[in-house]
């Protein structure tokens, strides 16, 4: 069973209803028990990352999910979810995410050129990351596929984890994944087949069949 962490924050229903077209058994719970009995989680978000990260620890879900990564369990975090898998946001001032990443979350403005729209929002094309193999989360997918974004900060000084790139005026973080824990910056669940695609193998990890 899959979870989809429900805080206040996220796309909740419009995940759930890809993840089922897929075949694949998920619930909605921001319920700890659920959380735990669950073989791989997911941690949506929109939103500021201040208030995002405040009501994580607020409901206690943040030493749930670090418990949950530390005993194994495949993480994904999309969009501003991803973002809070990282140890700091300058989004509105400082503040501090799960930590499960190496790497800060940065305004996209400081890298791409004037002019250039704010936020991005579009469809854009996936560059894996070089020199590494190509990741299992992207199985079913190929370089250049497109996928759908809607953002303002990206995730910065965290080379060791990006697997996947996005060109917007500048070379953005698209997607990272350290160990079991993952993350995409553009959204899945608006990328039709190809995001389809990239759930369809983020629930084949750790499979032993």
């Amino acid at each position: 069973m899959i979870t989809i962490i429900d805080y206040g924050v996220g796309n909740l229903f419009s995940l759930q209803s890809s993840f089922e077209a897929i075949g694949k058994e998920v619930i909605i719970s921001g319920n700890q028990k659920d959380i735990q009995q669950s073989d791989k989680i997911i941690l949506p978000g929109v939103g500021a990352f201040c208030d995002a990260a405040e009501k994580l620890k607020k409901s206690k879900l943040d030493t749930v999910i670090r418990e949950e990564v530390k005993n194994g369990k495949p993480l994904l975090g999309i969009c501003l979810g991803m973002q809070l898998l990282f140890e700091k946001s300058y989004e509105y001032g400082e503040h501090l995410g799960l930590g499960l990443l190496q790497g800060k979350v940065k305004p996209i403005e400081d890298i791409i050129p004037n002019g250039v729209k704010i936020p991005h929002i579009g469809w854009n094309a996936l560059h894996f990351a070089e020199n590494q193999e190509k990741n299992p989360i992207f199985k079913y997918i190929n370089e250049n596929d497109c996928v759908y974004f809607v953002h303002s900060y990206y995730a910065d000084d965290c080379k060791e984890s990006v697997i996947a790139t996005a060109e917007y005026g500048n070379e953005l973080t698209a997607a990272v994944a350290c160990d079991n824990v993952y993350g995409c910056q553009f959204h899945p669940e608006k990328s039709g087949a190809v995001g389809l695609n990239i759930l369809k193998a983020f629930c084949e990890i750790g499979d032993k069949t």
